[in-house]
């Protein structure tokens, strides 16, 4: 009887034993396929700025490009296609009949503009000129493209150089001065918070998230841009 008792005392140690060697197993396969996945998906972000997380741009924008393209070449930028659509991403999703939201530039009033065309026409020009004026700095540029030329003046008068900062004393700037006389509307909850309703004080980081999508599309990859994803 004592061997016995002691024969069946092994025999559930050695069932134990084994199932445990599987659950570990099983446990040792779970942490090897999480640790495949993480390594996949930090090799697939690897060198992505976080400020800017990539968004992708519409067909409805994609389908734009040649007219994009058409436009930009006649001032010699065609390198900023990219930027271009991700701008036009961020307008309109490329829907409508001012996909460049141009309207208010050309002729001072919202939807004046009924032709695609004519909207990418009269918005690039005008993206052309903020470029132009912002001595190349994209990002003021873009920034003006939302907020007006005006701003130009107020960053040169400030040091000259883009920042998030200036944006937003910008935007608290014109919005104490018209909103009296101006409907506005906060787009963004911060900006309800810091009493800058005037624009978009994000716009930039807006459309930049579209941009690597943009140039991907687009095989823009100007040496001149690449501050852009830093």
């Amino acid at each position: 009887m004592p061997k016995r008792k002691l024969f069946r005392k092994s025999s559930l140690s050695y069932r134990f034993a084994r199932s445990g060697l599987k659950t570990l197993a099983v446990i040792a396969g779970m942490f090897f396929c999480f640790a495949v996945l993480l390594s996949l998906y930090e090799k697939q972000h690897e060198g992505s700025n976080p400020e800017h997380p990539e968004k992708q741009l519409s067909e409805e924008v994609i389908a734009y490009k040649p007219l994009v393209q058409k436009y930009l070449k006649q001032h010699e930028l065609e390198e900023y296609t990219g930027v271009v659509l991700a701008l036009m991403m961020q307008e309109s999703g490329g829907r409508g009949t001012d996909p460049m939201q141009a309207s208010e530039s050309y002729c001072g009033e919202r939807g004046c503009i009924e032709d695609p065309e004519l909207s990418i026409k009269k918005g690039t020009n005008y993206f052309a000129g903020v470029l132009e004026e912002a001595d190349g700095d994209v990002k003021l540029a873009l920034q003006s493209y939302n907020f007006g030329r005006g701003f130009i003046g107020y960053v040169k008068d400030r040091g000259g150089e883009y920042s998030e900062d200036l944006a937003v004393n910008y935007s608290k700037r014109m919005y104490k001065k018209l909103k009296s006389t101006m409907d506005f509307r906060c787009i963004r909850e911060e900006s309800k918070k810091l009493n800058a309703c005037y624009g978009d004080i994000k716009y930039v980081d807006a459309v930049l998230a579209y941009y690597e999508d943009a140039k991907t599309k687009t095989g823009t990859d100007d040496v001149r841009l690449a501050a852009l994803t830093e």
